[in-house]
């Protein structure tokens, strides 16, 4: 692969020009462009930084902030296609609006170091040419390469032999009797073009309806950010594979970001029966040389389609011209580490700088994602029915305090009923406990000793199957002990409260006859297990499926029809501002995966607290009531979608230097009528790997420049090396 010049942007020569690397750092440096070579904006060189040599990226021309007596030169140029100029403005902007250096940013866009290299040649074989030597000894093995090089274009050795069944010996003789020669080529993109012309299911009349709106957009060759609103079961994905057609046909690259795409097996049997092809895939289980493949057919534009998490937003597109944000209310698109952002916001400006349409999926709409329908900054089309015979399933209610479980028990009466109706119909089941492990906390009955990490303020989670305790925020983990290290008492723990492990226990114990399996994060890590999983279920090899979230998403199983949630309670309280919100996503997703084929589909919600209004929306199906009754109640305390918010946590290894650093933070806070500074406070993980950490919460109007209020009040504020200032904007979690 060449460094490819583009015909347009300036170009330097023998001149200064600003380098961009891949660190954190306050921005691009000045070097010099040694003679003879020629560099342009977006090009990759080498260039030294400090002891050591540095990769990084031409950003434009020089800030000319330091004497030119005192620049160094670049080393080279790199053998890499050039970064776009939209990619670079997307990462100004990200930047800029995360309150992250840009280098940071940038460090996401080269996650493929290798990329960057000259690009390994194959050595292939062919005929050297038709007129063989008289004297030239031809044995059958000979002829046999020779008359499969005659028919074919030119092949690696591996492919010859193991085609003709010979030995490189033969190889080797051919080449030296002049028989045979050797070229080098760049090696093929692994990835085929989509096939536009296979033919597509059929779809309902609203389905057509809401493929040709989007449709529409991606002809309009413009930005437009379009809401699909579906039900579960509604068939989205075949709609909005319409408009990735589209895009295809128009020649533009295609981006579907999944929220957990190494769980997405379905999804991809479904792409791959639309398309004929597999698409590129991109996220944290592909590993590097595929990695580096990929980052290299992204940028030379042979990848025409990806299929990835966040991080894919970053990678060097030639020619983007769609983005599809599946399940886009998912809380998996907020990245909480190193750059702070949420894809789905980062999606839409994506579009924006680059002119193209946004398509934002789901059936649980975020309430940012609605607001901004309500505004008329976003498009909506609709998908009111499930497709074909489908019907959504029935909701039911069960108060665990009227209809009691057994001691130690966790299914009620009521559901276990519903579950031996299932199975004896031939049916399958999902019982759904969003909590990993055997149980939350283990606890000494003799004194009262509570298993916490020591790295952070957080229980230890016990994993009976393993035999260890785990914290499940810094992955501490600790061998199950047989006695209390508090007070010496042997057969005093006790684990206090369910996990699915300890869910999974008990209804083996109550239908021992039945294939049972528990699907988590922990034991479905990626691809190959969840295929594998999914595979099982619908050969029937599994009766009864025990899972956290990760169930919830897009899964369709046609023969299950009780979904059970054990505990409807779990994640409604806790001071978090979106708990309402993401509980209703989440029970109403899982509930989703009832009925989906050709038999109705019923949904129990195990409750202590029948009257909470997201139980009850959700048993009454009426998701808007309970959206304006979310939105009105963020309106009258300014909160998000109607104010904006910013987290600040400082933190570090000692506890005394963070609390002086937030003493010093909250005296300098901001003051204003339109705008709001609560703490410094103990995060609710006030230690977390090792570092104490407390917390800011700025709440603005939305007319107030957030991000320029942050900017000033840190200026004001100096804090040691020590202590570390993390910013947040637009936070999710608030642990």
């Amino acid at each position: 692969m060449s460094a490819a010049k583009a015909t347009s942007g300036n170009l330097f020569a023998q001149a200064s020009v600003s380098v961009l690397p891949p660190l954190p750092l306050a921005g691009p440096y000045d070097y010099l462009v040694p003679q003879g070579l020629v560099v342009q904006p977006g090009d990759f060189v080498e260039i030294p930084l400090g002891r050591q040599a540095q990769r990084g990226v031409v950003w434009g021309e020089a800030k000319g902030d330091v004497d030119p007596a005192k620049l160094k030169e670049i080393y080279g140029l790199l053998p890499a296609e050039p970064l776009s100029d939209v990619s670079r403005k997307f990462i100004d902007w990200v930047a800029a609006y995360t309150m992250t250096p840009p280098g940071a940013v940038l460090r996401m866009a080269m996650s493929a170091p290798d990329a960057l290299d000259a690009v390994k040649q194959l050595f292939l074989f062919t005929l050297a040419g038709e007129n063989v030597d008289a004297d030239i000894r031809m044995t059958p093995t000979r002829q046999r390469v020779l008359d499969l090089l005659r028919d074919n274009p030119p092949m690696e050795q591996g492919d010859i032999l193991r085609e003709t069944g010979v030995g490189a010996s033969v190889i080797k003789g051919l080449l030296e009797a002049g028989l045979l020669r050797r070229v080098m080529v760049d090696p093929p993109s692994p990835f085929r073009r989509p096939d536009l012309d296979l033919p597509a299911p059929d779809l309902s009349d609203d389905q057509k309806q809401a493929a040709g709106h989007l449709c529409d957009k991606v002809a309009d060759d413009g930005f437009s950010v379009t809401l699909l609103d579906g039900v579960t079961g509604s068939g989205k994905t075949e709609v909005y594979f319409e408009a990735v057609r589209d895009a295809l046909a128009r020649g533009k690259q295609v981006l579907v970001l999944l929220p957990e795409i190494a769980l997405s097996a379905q999804w991809l049997d479904r792409f791959r029966s639309r398309f004929g092809v597999e698409p590129a895939l991109w996220h944290s289980e592909v590993g590097q040389a595929r990695r580096r493949d990929t980052w290299r057919a992204v940028a030379d534009g042979t990848a025409s389609l990806v299929v990835g998490a966040r991080s894919a937003l970053f990678l060097p597109y030639r020619d983007l011209g769609l983005i599809v944000v599946d399940e886009e209310h998912e809380h998996a698109f907020k990245q909480e580490e190193g750059v702070i952002y949420h894809a789905r916001d980062m999606a839409v400006a994506r579009g924006h700088l680059g002119a193209f349409p946004v398509i934002l999926a789901s059936a649980t709409p975020s309430l940012e994602t609605l607001a901004n329908v309500g505004a008329g900054r976003y498009d909506r089309v609709e998908l009111g029915q499930r497709h074909g015979l489908a019907v959504m399933p029935t909701v039911e209610i069960v108060d665990i305090r009227q209809d009691r479980p057994e001691r130690q028990r966790w299914i009620t009466p009521t559901l276990k009923q519903r579950l031996v109706e299932t199975f004896a119909a031939g049916e399958q089941a999902l019982l759904f406990l969003n909590r990993r492990g055997y149980a939350p906390l283990t606890l000494c009955r003799a004194c009262g000793h509570r298993f916490q990490c020591p790295n952070c303020t957080a229980w230890l989670v016990e994993h009976r199957a393993w035999g260890k305790l785990q914290c499940h925020h810094c992955g501490y983990t600790a061998k199950a002990p047989d006695s209390c290290p508090a007070c010496g008492a042997e057969e005093k723990l006790a684990a206090c409260g369910p996990g699915v492990e300890r869910l999974f226990e008990e209804a083996v114990e109550t239908f021992p006859n039945l294939k049972i399996e528990v699907a988590t994060s922990d034991n479905i890590a990626g691809p190959k297990a969840a295929a594998a999983l999914i595979d099982r279920v619908h050969r029937h090899e599994v009766d009864l499926l025990i899972g956290t979230q990760i169930l919830a998403k897009g899964y369709h199983f046609p023969m299950l029809t009780l979904v059970g949630v054990v505990d409807a309670d779990l994640g409604l309280s806790g001071g978090d501002l979106r708990a309402a919100e993401r509980s209703y996503q989440l029970m109403t997703q899982v509930s989703g995966r009832a009925g989906r084929g050709d038999r109705p589909g019923t949904v129990i919600l195990q409750t202590a607290d029948p009257s909470n209004r997201v139980i009850k929306a959700i048993a009454a199906g009426d998701r808007d009531a309970f959206n304006q009754v979310e939105l009105s109640e963020r309106l009258a305390h300014g909160m998000p979608p109607h104010g904006r918010l910013a987290a600040l946590i400082v933190s570090g290894k000692k506890e005394n230097e963070v609390d002086e650093a937030a003493w010093r933070l909250g005296r300098a806070a901001p003051r204003g009528e339109n705008m709001m500074v609560l703490g410094p406070a103990p995060a609710p993980l006030s230690l977390l790997r090792g570092r104490y950490r407390r917390r800011f919460l700025v709440r603005v109007d939305k007319q107030v420049r957030l991000q320029s209020v942050i900017h000033d009040w840190l200026s004001r504020v100096k804090t040691p090396g020590s202590v570390r200032i993390q910013i947040d904007i637009d936070p999710y979690s608030f642990m």
